[in-house]
């Protein structure tokens, strides 16, 4: 089957979460999520409500996030960033888990609270993703008891990262992995269909993307989104470009 545009467009939640972005570049981020057709902006908490404003009869559905980078809040601190992000227009809620708790495998800490938030985000009519932060998830199983969690807790995505999750290395210096298409196809095998999964941080390329979407990933967060469709034009200028014409490769992003 061809892709067309608006498949991958509508994969592409951008993002506009560096701490260094200001209200300009927010808003111009808006408006490069409504000339290319993406899903949702993902866009820092206190902008939520002027992003509603700019995107409002667009399509463009407006995300945010709680508890990030980190996931360090408390669960009654997460469902209050929750309900004021709904309160003020988002309709789409990504949320960190308590890392910590999931490294000590206090596996009911981590459920309650994504239970909270779920139903806070439900009640006002949001999806909600999970962001496990899987740089700091060495183990596989615990990567797949959260998707058992999350599905549990009708959580409507499970996401692999925040695209904040540096890792120091024996030099000293921090990075970050982000989506590896070895998670994304992990994380989608844990989880029956009513679960959807997001790759988010690493996915800089429209060749990246396209291995995301064959692996079964539904959305990603991406920050290279205008090169990312402007390269989708070009190809499909072109020709057809079809759904297995994405080579997978072994590896990270």
């Amino acid at each position: 089957m061809s892709i067309r545009y608006e498949d991958v467009a509508r994969m592409i939640d951008h993002s506009l979460l560096h701490p260094t972005m200001t209200d300009a570049e927010l808003e111009e981020g808006c408006r490069t999520a409504v000339e290319y057709g993406v899903a949702s902006v993902c866009i820092k908490p206190y902008y939520v409500r002027r992003a509603a404003e700019l995107l409002a009869g667009t399509g463009v559905a407006v995300g945010t996030v709680v508890g990030f980078p980190h996931g360090s809040s408390t669960t009654e601190v997460k469902r209050f960033e929750t309900a004021v992000a709904c309160r003020e227009g988002a309709s789409e809620i990504d949320m960190v888990i308590c890392i910590g708790k999931a490294l000590s495998g206090d596996w009911s800490y981590v459920e309650k609270e994504i239970r909270a938030i779920v139903r806070e985000a439900h009640g006002r009519k949001a999806l909600v993703k999970v962001i496990f932060e899987n740089d700091f998830l060495t183990d596989d199983s615990a990567k797949r008891r959260l998707c058992r969690i999350c599905e549990a807790a009708e959580a409507d995505f499970v996401k692999t990262s925040t695209g904040y999750g540096f890792v120091k290395a024996a030099d000293g210096r921090y990075s970050t992995r982000g989506a590896t298409e070895h998670d994304i196809a992990l994380m989608r095998g844990a989880c029956s269909p009513k679960v959807q999964v997001k790759a988010a941080g690493g996915v800089r390329d429209l060749d990246a993307l396209l291995r995301a979407r064959a692996l079964g990933a539904a959305r990603v967060g991406a920050t290279a989104t205008r090169a990312i469709l402007d390269e989708l034009k070009r190809r499909l200028a072109a020709g057809p470009l079809e759904e297995d014409g994405a080579a997978l490769s072994s590896g990270e992003y």
